[in-house]
């Protein structure tokens, strides 16, 4: 064991055929990216989260009696007016909708509900038709999860991650991308993620291909209850592993880490870090926080990968709460406590995300390690992808939380690396021309 140890170890840094280096998040700064990032503005994001909260309520019971300028649907509709005025700057490429329905009554619920959610596809030009989801819930909550009457403006909860949405479509709308990227706006969630759910299934019927779903929900405060202050932070919860896997086939692999969502989640990391600086996203390993949930879980339980962003420290007095004040203590969700260059900062985060995410090539299909022997190096092969022009093995320790070296093995569908498949975990990436790289594929296990 020793012996095969060091082994690996002095292979790192002297791999035949070329360098080795330290895994880079993406290449060197790709100027479309760039300038994406750039136009995203704290001040626009405060403005259109306070048109979202000068509905009053959100509530998706008041779909009933929602006028024109207060009510659920009275949000929705100005959210579509909005993306269709973006969508004037794609060149007839994003087309906005609404995905409706009437959600029965649940055991939560006091009546069956119309849900409306707002969606807009900018199309890319790949003929398969990958996608990647930007979501957020626009419906709002007081203290009484049901009460459409009282204001519930819901500024953080969720008129951060709405507002965040509807920036990056702006900010993106104009470039051409390969990958499809959607901006979902979902009512419903505080019922019980009613418009998401609704929405992923229809995606799962269409067999849709979708590759990631970037969730905001409560993006917007930088200070916690207690003072605590954390304006570079935002935690990226991810789930471990998909509803179907078998445990034991995982204890095997050591895959308990590398589920897509994983995968997706370390890219959004690294992605959003090297374009958004100093930001730090704080990698969660669980699918949401306890007693919450959130809309990635509705594209999680259709298979799709995804994850949540999440602002470091929540003040639960600011969420779910009817305005107030008792014993001295403030309630309720308000603008005054959102921290808008905060939520530009995580807005950045998803902009550079999705775009390196849509430029670069899909992952590589089909990604194996070849098992049928002992040995002390690892093999690994796969089946090209569209815009690739090379390919990157990567690896790490099975203990590390990032990809630690990479091995550019060029256009091949087969390469071998003198590193132990006993002791580290590998993956493969594609290289575009640009030199964007994919999520890291981990592979299947094989024995032919």
């Amino acid at each position: 064991m020793k012996i095969r140890r060091l082994f690996a170890l002095s292979t790192l840094f002297a791999l035949a055929g070329g360098a080795v280096c330290a895994a880079p998040a993406q290449a060197p700064a790709d100027a479309r990216i760039t300038a994406m990032v750039n136009r995203v503005s704290a001040g626009d994001l405060r403005a259109i989260d306070a048109k979202l909260v000068g509905f009053g309520t959100r509530n998706a019971f008041s779909e009933t009696t929602s006028t024109s300028t207060r009510g659920v649907f009275a949000a929705r509709d100005w959210l579509r007016s909005q993306f269709e005025d973006i969508a004037k700057q794609s060149g007839g490429r994003m087309t906005v909708s609404y995905d409706t329905y009437v959600q029965p009554k649940t055991d939560r619920t006091p009546r069956d509900v119309t849900i409306s959610s707002v969606i807009a596809v900018l199309k890319g030009d790949d003929p398969d038709g990958r996608m990647y989801v930007m979501s957020s819930h626009y419906d709002s909550r007081n203290s009484e999860g049901n009460d459409a009457t009282l204001d519930a403006p819901g500024a953080d909860d969720n008129g951060s991650g709405t507002s965040a949405v509807l920036e990056a479509a702006k900010a993106m709308a104009s470039t051409r991308f390969h990958g499809t990227i959607v901006f979902a706006c979902f009512d419903g969630e505080e019922q019980g993620l009613f418009g998401s759910g609704h929405y992923a299934q229809v995606l799962k019927g269409q067999n849709a291909d979708v590759l990631g779903d970037l969730n905001n929900d409560i993006i917007g405060t930088s200070v916690g209850p207690h003072g605590e202050r954390a304006p570079y932070t935002v935690r990226v919860f991810s789930q471990a592993l998909p509803d179907d896997a078998k445990v034991s086939y995982v204890n095997l692999v050591g895959s308990e880490n590398d589920s897509p969502s994983r995968e997706l989640a370390r890219y959004v990391k690294e992605a959003g870090e090297a374009y958004v600086k100093p930001m730090n996203g704080e990698m969660i390993y669980r699918a949401d926080r306890f007693l919450r949930g959130g809309d990635q879980e509705s594209f999680t339980a259709q298979g799709f990968p995804a994850m949540r962003f999440v602002e470091k420290y929540e003040n639960f007095n600011h969420q779910h709460q009817t305005i107030r004040t008792e014993h001295g203590i403030e309630y309720g969700d308000l603008m005054k406590f959102v921290d808008y260059e905060y939520v530009a900062r995580v807005t950045r985060m998803n902009v550079a995300a999705l775009a390196s995410l849509a430029l670069a090539p899909e992952p590589p299909a089909n990604v194996e390690m070849l098992t049928k022997e002992l040995g002390y190096d690892s093999t690994l092969r796969w089946e090209k992808v569209p815009h690739a022009v090379s390919y990157e093995i990567v690896w790490r320790e099975t203990t590390a939380p990032l990809w630690e070296r990479s091995k550019n093995v060029g256009d091949v569908t087969q390469a071998t690396v003198p590193v132990s498949k006993d002791d580290y975990i590998l993956g493969v990436r594609a290289v575009g021309a640009n030199g964007l790289r994919s999520p890291v594929v981990y592979p299947k296990p094989v024995r032919k």
